[in-house]
């Protein structure tokens, strides 16, 4: 198990939100740039996410940043640094394209590495049991989130078996279009609704909702996730003070 990965999820989720909040009192490029090298430290090393799948995890947010940046750098007024034809990049809209754009970034990684190092069925017992989160809630959360999961696999079985009833093109290929497509993604829905209703009678039946329950392997909480939550929070003021003195 990874260092983050022995740690609570219900506080991993509130530092992960402290982390989001304090993007937003940062404008510095800097300050952000520093607090995204230590989310990819820790997604790294902290989460164990793969180098080759954390890159792949950031290029979503790196093409959102990339576009950020671009339109504040040449909408923006300021300082002109380049101009050409009816475009012109602004050195105010760069600081401000940048630091919204490593924003962006720093929020994608500390998703990241909460996600890599979570289990699903762990976060949802943490919010029960330390939350006070409602078990209606969090098992229909669990519930939902497992359907999502498992809505590729029913989506290639979809298709496969609509694929081998479509007429043959004239290179033996079957041949289907837009209109399989909307069939295939009619059929999903109308087997993702079956689902649903099975699960709902499930969870009503298990009477998630009357009175105290028993947890199977609970999900601890102790001295380990306090030094994390202090360490964190300690390294983000550390960083906005620094900002605000710059």
């Amino acid at each position: 198990m990874t260092a983050l990965g022995a740690r609570n999820p219900t506080v991993k989720l509130l530092l992960v939100v402290a982390v989001s909040l304090a993007t937003l009192a940062l404008l510095d490029p800097a300050a952000l740039a520093a607090l995204y090298l230590l989310g990819l430290m820790s997604a790294r090393w902290g989460a164990g996410v793969g180098g080759r799948r954390l890159l792949l995890a950031q290029v979503p947010f790196w093409t959102f940043g990339a576009g950020v940046l671009l339109v504040n750098a040449m909408s923006r007024p300021g300082a002109v640094l380049v101009a050409g034809g009816p475009f012109r990049v602004t050195h105010e809209g760069l600081v401000v394209g940048a630091a919204l754009a490593l924003r962006g970034c720093v929020i994608g990684v500390a998703t990241v590495a909460f996600l890599a190092s979570t289990p699903p069925r762990d976060l949802m017992v943490s919010l029960v049991r330390h939350a006070r989160l409602s078990p209606r809630y969090a098992y229909a959360l669990l519930a939902g989130h497992r359907m999502l999961a498992g809505l590729p696999r029913q989506w290639a079985t979809i298709r496969a078996a609509q694929l081998v009833r479509a007429p043959l093109g004239r290179d033996g290929r079957p041949r289907e279009g837009w209109r399989g497509l909307a069939r295939s993604a009619f059929a999903l829905l109308v087997a993702s609704i079956r689902g649903s209703e099975r699960v709902a009678l499930a969870l009503e039946s298990r009477g998630l909702a009357a009175g105290p329950r028993t947890v199977w392997r609970p999900v601890p909480l102790g001295a380990a996730d306090a030094l994390l939550a202090a360490g964190v929070l300690g390294v983000l003021a550390l960083v906005v003070l620094a900002a605000a003195r710059l």
